[in-house]
């Protein structure tokens, strides 16, 4: 957790008053990519790496037709797997780390992705932001909260936390925000920071949140 100097008042405040924003433009929360079951979330969730969910999603279908199942991941060579992602970008470490997950949780996990975070962090590709998303959208558990770049960006912007990392800000949002809304706010916060608070040019002056952000006042 964060420490508790960082924990203010005025950020529990503006935490709550962002809550209250998201919940009202986006009532009815979902991930952005497309899966069906909890190994498509995890591969979908790896190509997203520096590559954008519609980007992804236009790769996913051709890509589990071709290779429908863990096994099928686990026997495919480097080479074809780098053919069926190589746009979503980085395919070439993308492809191994995929080839690798599968191989172990054939091999250590009976062949089922792992619904907890320690062992998800064994597999090759997966970081805590990649475990987070799993967790909630294929198992329905909240164990943190998966900080993506526009979540970072709107957590810095809001100043609901004051350092940059993945890791500290996610260690922040999970103090301000309830447990069991940590994966909604994020996706949330995605459909926000592409709406809204986008990296370039943000629409501060049409921004709902702009009588209480720091950034945009």
């Amino acid at each position: 957790m964060a420490k508790p100097a960082e924990i203010t008042e005025a950020r529990k405040t503006r935490a709550s008053r962002t809550l209250a924003v998201l919940r009202l433009l986006y009532p009815d929360p979902a991930p952005h990519l497309a899966f069906r079951n909890p190994w498509e979330l995890l591969v979908a969730t790896v190509l997203a790496a520096q590559c954008t969910d519609a980007r992804v999603n236009q790769v996913t279908p051709a890509l589990f037709q071709a290779l429908p199942d863990i096994p099928a991941f686990a026997a495919a060579t480097q080479e074809t797997l780098e053919a069926l992602i190589h746009s979503t970008g980085f395919y070439r470490n993308k492809a191994r780390h995929l080839i690798a997950a599968a191989k172990k949780i054939l091999d250590d996990f009976n062949g089922f992705v792992p619904d907890n975070m320690r062992d998800l962090l064994t597999l090759d590709g997966v970081a805590r932001k990649t475990a987070n998303v799993v967790l909630c959208g294929a198992f329905g558990k909240n164990e943190g909260m998966a900080v993506d770049t526009h979540v970072g960006r709107i957590a810095l912007r809001l100043d609901l936390s004051d350092r940059g990392t993945p890791e500290y800000i996610e260690r922040a949002l999970c103090v301000l925000f309830p447990r069991e809304e940590w994966g909604n706010v994020n996706h949330r916060m995605v459909s926000f920071g592409r709406e809204y608070c986008t990296a370039r040019a943000p629409a501060c002056p049409s921004c709902p949140m702009r009588s209480f952000c720091p950034g945009g006042r």
